[in-house]
């Protein structure tokens, strides 16, 4: 495609996150949606007719056959990922799927091997990425200001945020049939990335975690949604090149905040929420603010840069026209699943594992369609 050239887009899954993909596409020059998919008709209809847009079904396999679409959104749930992003991907079409990348490390696998193998591009939703806390520690890294990276920490809070028990979203998010795995999953993988990202994804080495379930919900809840995911994940990985990781990932815990994710280096430290940077000189310490806000303005305005990194969707079309590299979103939501499942497999043997052991022991989780 060249940069001028219009993305024709389908969706499939017209719930909570394909409105807002939906939306989010409708502000963003050279994407057009063309068609849209789900089993819910009536929801179908509404959304389509809202956004006016005529083309609509309750077949997936109708929608990738398409001769009229170049790429496809997946905004199911995460059992439902691989199935239908492979599918697509064989079908010619480009992918742009849902966070997490699946329900298992195996199936994410897959996933990747088939975009490999067909010569399609697949890419994940990894909105943190973009964030200007993100870019503004990248500018750090690159320019040497942290020295020897050796450690890094990822964080994500929520007092008491867990989906449907308290209050919001869908009883899916909470069954292992359908999400296959809780706050680690949902939220863990945005944070993890982000790390991920900034260390460039080195080799994970080896896993230790442990996941919790403590905290009351309301009963009738409990018995309605058959609650079988953590709200806490811990966890400790060693990486390739002398880094070591440790992250903290709640839905649901008894404190007033976790401070945010970490990068620490022998030259200086980064926090990204609130965003800080930390360095010495001599017998001086430093902590310093940064103005964000200005730092976009001059990368924009300065540098030149535009829409490509603005947002995980600005990105995927200017990569789909050509006007950016694609980033390895799909490589960085494959490690995020190796990690989250190794913190699950060391909770169940209760012991460190090996990144070749969770390998070894991922099974399928993808929802037969």
């Amino acid at each position: 495609m060249s940069s001028t050239d219009e993305v024709r887009i389908g969706i499939i899954g017209v719930g909570q996150i394909g409105k807002h993909h939906l939306a989010t596409y409708q502000k963003i020059p050279g994407a057009r949606v063309v068609a849209l998919c789900d089993n819910d008709a009536s929801e179908l209809a509404r959304v389509a007719s809202g956004a006016g847009i005529g083309e609509t079904t309750a077949d997936f396999r109708k929608l990738i056959a398409r001769k009229d679409i170049d790429a496809v959104d997946v905004c199911l749930h995460n059992n439902l990922h691989a199935p239908v992003a492979m599918a697509a991907l064989q079908a010619g079409k480009h992918v742009y799927c849902e966070k997490p990348m699946a329900g298992s490390w195996r199936d994410a696998a897959s996933m990747l091997e088939t975009a490999r193998k067909t010569g399609r591009r697949l890419s994940i939703q990894l909105s943190t990425l973009y964030s200007p806390e993100t870019k503004a520690a990248q500018e750090l890294i690159r320019a040497g200001r942290l020295g020897r990276i050796y450690h890094a920490r990822s964080t994500g809070y929520r007092r008491r945020g867990r989906p449907y028990v308290d209050g919001y979203g869908s009883i899916r998010f909470v069954q292992k049939a359908y999400s296959a795995g809780g706050a680690m999953f949902d939220l863990g993988v945005y944070h993890l990335c982000q790390i991920l990202h900034l260390l460039g994804n080195p080799e994970v080495r080896r896993i230790s975690g442990k996941t919790y379930q403590e905290i009351g919900m309301n009963e009738k809840r409990r018995a309605a949604s058959g609650y079988d995911v953590e709200e806490l994940g811990l966890g400790f990985v060693r990486l390739a090149g002398n880094l070591s990781l440790d992250i903290i990932e709640s839905w649901a815990i008894h404190l007033d905040g976790i401070e945010g994710s970490v990068i620490v280096g022998s030259e200086g430290g980064v926090r990204l929420s609130p965003f800080g940077f930390f360095s010495s000189a001599g017998e001086l310490d430093f902590v310093s603010t940064t103005d964000l806000e200005r730092f976009l303005y001059r990368q924009h305005n300065v540098l030149g840069i535009g829409d490509e990194y603005d947002g995980p969707q600005n990105h995927w079309v200017a990569a789909l026209q050509g006007r950016v590299e694609l980033l390895p979103t799909a490589d960085l939501a494959l490690a995020a699943m190796l990690i989250s499942e190794g913190i699950y497999l060391s909770e169940k043997l209760g012991r460190e594992v090996t990144a070749e052991e969770v390998r070894t022991a991922s099974v399928s989780s993808a929802t037969a369609i």
